[in-house]
């Protein structure tokens, strides 16, 4: 009874689960893709509509995975659920995926970011070495963090994000209230902005989009280490989602109300570029410094969410055993130290813009799967207990399924250099898996998944 008590107790809490969501979605991609989307579309009104379908889509891949993460409640993400939903293999190379590509990649943009708000308050054009040094002080510092004990590394986790919320809607509140008179961006529908929603660079606008709600999914990643994780993940995957959405949708129409369309227009420091124009510039170099604070919450999420594909990867295959090593708190510190360096090493070698349509590409169709694997279950194992069943089956995955396949078949078309690269990447993966497989060996992944689930209901008594 008491190292059951003590393994409850070493959980994290409702508020850190969302804390998490909340913290992983909100980061580069909204402070940056803005100006990247109005390369091609001049359309504010485009442009919400653009947010808004990435939320819903968002929204909709969020409740899909609370079904999957209920039925099999394991910490993974993507790893445990397309393992037992389709093949080992492709259980991995999404492992490969999250770990090469969807976690130490966003990671590696949200440092670069911070870094280049931060010193913006001293210098206009610092040299990119400051920035990357900067960058990869930050990564480190922060892993050394989260590899140490849970409370600190949750509590840390809650304040930075409620703080990154405050501030959002401070700076919003305040730029409203200062913009005289607004930019000529018009928020309300025009002629011809039909067409734009219905094209190609609406579709490759989605992407970016679609990374910027990228973290919707980190509660899964961390069902097994959830306190009433089969009861709590619904609730925690909505409440996190629908905030991100209104908090985005508020960003942009701040943003383009703020600053002129052609001053943002591909550029990276949209949050930057708007405070100078609505607060001049001695007020806007100290709102760049509290926007780089914001980042340090991004990075610090997935420094708590991405680590569990590798230690899920390590428990599996013997080849990389390693990375399920948990210090005395059962926290994951080498898979920890592991991303950590692949974001480091990202910063180092890798330009910023390319980063960004390439681990978009590769994050949503590792999503796309997954959330398609919600049909293939219920197919499969339709008998299989589901404590929570998916609001409006089957049509709520299909929201995510057709914006995201749409924006998918856009960037190979029109990227394909980008999304060629990404596809090498996922080869990989499968080459990886066979590999390890010949010189290591695998468990059995139906009986992982058991002692998982078994484990998982043995932890769902209330708190």
């Amino acid at each position: 009874m008491r190292e059951r008590a003590r393994k409850f107790a070493s959980k994290y809490s409702f508020w850190t689960a969302v804390a998490v969501v909340i913290a992983n979605m909100v980061g580069t991609g909204v402070f940056t893709s803005l100006g990247f989307q109005l390369l091609e579309i001049q359309s504010g009104f485009v442009i919400m509509v653009l947010w808004l379908a990435g939320g819903l889509a968002a929204l909709s891949g969020a409740m899909s995975y609370a079904e999957l993460g209920a039925a099999l409640p394991r910490s993974g993400g993507e790893y445990n659920f397309l393992t037992r939903i389709y093949h080992p293999a492709a259980g991995f190379t999404s492992g490969w995926i999250s770990a090469t590509i969807g976690f130490a990649a966003p990671v590696a943009l949200a440092a670069i970011t911070f870094s280049a708000y931060a010193l913006s308050v001293f210098a206009h054009n610092p040299p990119d070495s400051w920035r990357k040094l900067l960058a990869c002080v930050l990564v480190v510092t922060l892993a050394l963090i989260h590899a140490g004990r849970r409370n600190a590394s949750g509590a840390f986790q809650q304040w930075l994000t409620l703080a990154k919320v405050l501030i959002i809607l401070s700076f919003s509140a305040a730029a409203v209230a200062l913009i005289e008179p607004p930019q000529s961006a018009s928020l309300a529908p025009a002629p011809g902005d039909t067409d734009v929603v219905f094209s190609g660079a609406f579709a490759v606008s989605l992407i970016y989009v679609s990374f910027a709600y990228t973290g919707w999914n980190a509660a899964a990643y961390l069902s097994g280490e959830l306190k009433n994780a089969q009861q709590a993940l619904p609730k925690v995957l909505a409440l996190a989602t629908a905030t991100v959405i209104l908090l985005y949708l508020l960003l942009n129409a701040v943003f383009l109300m703020a600053a002129p369309i052609e001053a943002m227009t591909g550029q990276v420091e949209i949050g930057l570029i708007a405070a100078r124009f609505a607060f001049g510039d001695t007020v806007a170099d100290f709102a760049g410094l509290i926007m780089a604070s914001l980042l340090i919450s991004t990075v610090s999420a997935m420094t708590i969410a991405g680590p569990r594909v590798l230690q899920v990867i390590g428990e599996d295959f013997s080849a990389f055993r390693r990375l399920s090593v948990t210090n005395s708190d059962n926290i994951p510190a080498t898979a920890i130290y592991v991303q950590s360096g692949l974001a480091i090493l990202f910063i180092v070698t890798s330009s910023f813009q390319s980063i960004l349509i390439f681990a978009g590409f590769a994050v949503a169709l590792n999503s796309f799967f997954t959330v398609l694997g919600v049909y293939v279950l219920r197919w499969r194992e339709p008998d299989l207990p589901r404590p929570y069943r998916l609001t409006g089956y089957p049509f709520t995955p299909l929201v995510y399924l057709g914006l995201t396949g749409w924006a998918l078949i856009y960037v190979l078309i029109d990227r394909p250099v980008e999304g060629g690269f990404a596809m090498i990447v996922i080869s990989l993966g499968v080459l990886f898996y066979y590999v390890s497989r010949l010189f290591g060996g695998e468990r059995d992944p139906d009986q992982t998944n058991e002692s998982a689930e078994l484990a998982g209901r043995a932890g769902g008594g209330r708190d």
